[in-house]
């Protein structure tokens, strides 16, 4: 492909670490974080990360890994690569969910029983047993969930001694936890808006104490503001300040920024470049649309399909690429090369020639295929599924019709210094958050891949291969205890059940046994309910493809909400314990027959027909 040997010649001449970026192994230390960060996106299906990817980076860098595995498919054996500390990092944080989970429970319901059926819930559950023990994000994530909600309920329980140290220890704790669940990916909004929520009302509760006067609010106030807010983005802010320092070599997403961040970058043909100040006829360039992840203006020679018009497709590509060179011309194509250098002003009219293909850039009156009422532009299934560019006179001035030169060759004219161009953090901080967003959101499932439905996730109805999809293979499929998730769906069930009867109840006056009793348990489970609901509903509304464990951090406080009276009688522990012996070989990796063959071990345990162990 002209494309990628194109790429690799940039990267090969600008790489000043002395490896080559396309030599299969990079060695060379100083390129240890920057190959591994990258390559991580690999192994967790390009989700938005940061704080994760250098977490995971760290552990294996201090546990001697040397950067050199490509991550390039799931199940790919690591040979002699050294692993065990990033997976060890990964599980120890996993591991530390049942315990965040007893404390959780214990503080809402003050009943040890409940807070060791919830624990044990999820040490018995083979969906979580997976996600822990792999080099994943989840772990990571729902390490902090699950400490920003600790936080929360032990903030709670010092209501009684304000301003005190352990008033302010599980407050600032809280903003820690709260800062590193939106570092590792954007769900963490999900648990900060139920902290955010929890605080409103607390705050709200202070408010109506008559014996608290407006100072001491005001200081109550001050105090979340600066826990839960300032320190938070602090911390956030400072990640990515580390993320810029450690991430600032020059990789295959360069395309995705605009030439500015792209300055800052070393190994990129702008870092520490020079290039003319004006623009003339016969310059060779590159022109970037000024959009954020806005691609470079790009052609090949695959032609348009009969019924669009037999010409040359012409796309907006995100990558740097050969395909992506334009000559100035004038219209009329008397351009003097032997004379001297004449500049293009402000009002004219130019022609653009594509350097590979020596064809003009024109657009003709053929309707778009997928933006309407404009002229000549190529359809993504067409264009290799790279970005429209459509031609119309009646679109309003904005970013997507703005173009910038962003490589401009011409050697009859002097050159001055880009090192103007370089952004402030702010900007490149404000820059890469739009990337990751449009990225995120961007996502959608490619041909025969499976896309996951929300509403498959709380009935279990379809789990997620790991690695392996042959007898022969090493297998690992994440699906959690068939009845521990049906279990928790009841309960779900139950609880709303019983909070809709108590609160009629209450509204007719009708005194009920053990209501006033009961109380604690309907204000702790109503935070789980809405933390059930934070982080399972917004998925619904979401069009980026998604994946079946996108619900465990749902799945963490369905689990907390499971009611103790569920499994009083001791043949339920027996049950759960005899699943979880049963479907382990999905955590821990299976070898043999399909599950749909009769000779395999698994063939009785597949329940539903969309279990594809």
């Amino acid at each position: 492909n002209q494309g990628v040997q194109g790429y690799l010649i940039i990267t090969d001449r600008c790489d000043e670490a002395g490896s080559r970026v396309g030599d299969p192994w990079v060695t060379n230390l100083n390129l240890l974080w920057c190959q591994f960060l990258c390559s991580l996106l690999c192994v967790t299906q390009k989700d938005v990360s940061t704080l994760t990817q250098m977490l995971i980076g760290l552990a294996g860098y201090l546990t001697g890994y040397d950067g050199s595995f490509p991550f390039i498919k799931p199940g790919d054996k690591y040979e002699h690569h050294n692993y065990l500390g990033m997976r060890a990092f990964c599980a120890a944080l996993g591991s530390c969910l049942p315990p965040f989970t007893f404390l959780i429970v214990l503080e809402l319901s003050r009943s040890t029983p409940a807070a060791i059926i919830a624990a044990s819930l999820l040490i018995f559950d083979t969906g979580c047993i997976t996600l822990s023990q792999y080099i994943l994000l989840d772990p990571i994530l729902m390490f902090f969930i699950m400490g920003s909600v600790l936080c929360m309920v032990r903030f709670n329980t010092q209501r009684l001694r304000p301003f005190s140290f352990s008033w302010w220890f599980w407050l600032l704790l809280a903003g820690v936890c709260l800062s590193g669940s939106l570092g590792v990916k954007f769900v963490g909004l999900f648990v900060i808006l139920l902290v955010g929520i929890n605080t409103a009302f607390d705050l709200w509760r202070l408010l109506g104490d008559l014996s608290l006067s407006l100072v001491d609010f005001g200081k109550h106030l001050l105090a979340r503001v600066f826990g839960l807010i300032m320190l938070p983005l602090f911390l956030y802010t400072t990640i990515f300040a580390v993320h810029f320092v450690v991430l600032n070599r020059s990789g295959p997403g360069d395309g995705f920024f605009s030439s500015s961040f792209q300055s800052r970058l070393i190994g990129n043909n702008l870092h520490n470049a020079s290039m003319p100040e004006y623009l003339a006829y016969g310059s060779l360039i590159t022109v970037k649309n000024l959009r954020i992840a806005g691609g470079y203006l790009h052609s090949h020679w695959h032609l348009y399909p009969e019924g669009v018009g037999a010409h040359q497709q012409v796309t907006a590509y995100l990558h740097k690429d050969y395909n992506n060179l334009w000559l100035v011309k004038r219209p009329d194509n008397s351009d003097d090369l032997t004379g001297p250098p004449e500049l293009v002003h402000h009002g004219d009219i130019i022609r653009l020639e594509h350097r590979v293909r020596i064809r003009n850039l024109h657009s003709h009156f053929h309707e778009a295929p997928l933006t309407k009422n404009t002229c000549r532009s190529p359809v993504m299934a067409l264009g290799w599924e790279q970005v429209e560019v459509t031609c119309s006179p009646y679109v309003k001035e904005s970013p997507n019709t703005q173009w910038n030169i962003e490589d401009l060759i011409n050697p009859k004219l002097p050159n001055i210094s880009l090192s103007v161009l370089k952004p402030t953090f702010l900007e490149i901080l404000w820059e890469s958050h739009i990337v990751m967003i449009r990225g995120n959101s961007g996502l959608k499932p490619k041909d025969n891949e499976m896309n996951s439905k929300p509403w498959h996730w709380p009935i279990n109805y379809q789990g997620l291969r790991f690695s392996g999809v042959n007898e022969t293979e090493y297998r690992v499929y994440l699906l959690g205890n068939p009845v521990i998730w049906w279990l928790n769906l009841l309960s779900l069930a139950l609880f709303v059940l019983m909070l809709t009867v108590a609160s009629l109840a209450k509204q007719r006056g009708v005194k009920m046994e053990g209501m006033r009793k009961g109380k604690q348990h309907y204000i702790g489970g109503g935070m789980l309910l809405l933390g059930w609901l934070l982080h399972y509903l917004p998925f619904y509304i979401m069009s980026r493809i998604l994946y079946y464990h996108h619900y465990f951090p749902a799945m963490l406080f369905s689990s907390m909400l499971t009611d103790s009276s569920i499994f009083k009688c001791s043949c339920f522990w027996a049950h759960i314990t005899f699943i979880f012996y049963l479907f382990h070989p999905l955590s821990y990796g299976m070898r043999g027959p399909l599950a749909h063959d009769p000779a395999s071990s698994m063939a009785g345990l597949r329940w539903m027909e969309s279990w594809e162990f």
